[in-house]
């Protein structure tokens, strides 16, 4: 029986990045979403920060216009971002807890601790035709508050498991494991990302029940020394099932 295609998602927040190190036009991140797009991209991730560190909110809708794959919109709960997500309609919002002291998202959503005011967020996002996704830790009680929310779907925080290595990278990996044999058997589906190489994949992309991964920073980086369309297909060949 034929395995169905682990989704890649392409996280080109680091493009914008660059191009707001001079506030310029160069790099442009809708150049890059297309080019990701050719080279494999199943669908492209953007973050739209409430301090608009990098992507602008010209480039959410100049990139939801232009591309041919799904957009997923990595967002705060915030009411400004909610109206514009309401707006543009992405195929996918990713809900992300923001802090303006943090390089990037550290961390997962305490969902547990939001249940009355996720709940709404979620049902208007759902009568909108917008899939909710929540970016949570491995955690089994942040798993069930998702379900508690109506969300349909999660994403597990890999970013503790992309930085510890030997025996505490395998408990990493077992606590990836049970929090997604937990969320497939309560019906949500599983998305991971944070921190994830060619290198430490393989592990993640072995895991039954995980059906996509928001890759960025590490194809963006690898894209300065191999370009960008290599950088992506080596990481299509990583996670090929």
């Amino acid at each position: 029986m034929m395995m169905p295609k682990l989704i890649l998602g392409v996280n080109i927040d680091h493009i914008a990045t660059l191009r707001q190190a001079r506030r310029g036009r160069m790099p442009d991140p809708l150049e890059a979403a297309l080019i990701a797009e050719e080279s494999g991209a199943d669908l492209i991730t953007i973050h739209l920060r409430e301090d608009r560190r990098h992507i602008q909110d010209h480039d959410v809708y100049r990139i939801k216009e232009s591309i041919r794959v799904p957009l997923n919109l990595e967002m705060a709960v915030c009411d400004e971002i909610i109206q514009i997500a309401l707006h543009i309609k992405p195929y996918k919002v990713t809900l992300v807890p923001e802090r303006r002291e943090e390089v990037t998202t550290e961390g997962g959503l305490n969902v547990a601790k939001m249940i009355q005011s996720l709940r709404p967020i979620c049902k208007q996002f759902a009568e909108a035709g917008i899939v909710v996704s929540l970016f949570i830790e491995p955690d089994l009680r942040q798993i069930q508050a998702s379900v508690a929310v109506g969300a349909p779907c999660i994403e597990i925080h890999t970013g503790a498991y992309s930085n510890s290595s030997g025996d505490d990278q395998d408990l990493e990996l077992d606590r990836i494991q049970e929090a997604v044999t937990l969320a497939t058997s309560l019906g949500l589906r599983v998305h991971a990302g944070h921190g994830l190489t060619r290198e430490n994949v393989r592990s993640i992309v072995a895991i039954s029940g995980i059906e996509e991964l928001n890759i960025g920073h590490s194809i963006i980086s690898d894209a300065v020394l191999l370009g960008l369309s290599s950088a992506i297909k080596g990481m299509r060949e990583a996670i090929a099932l």
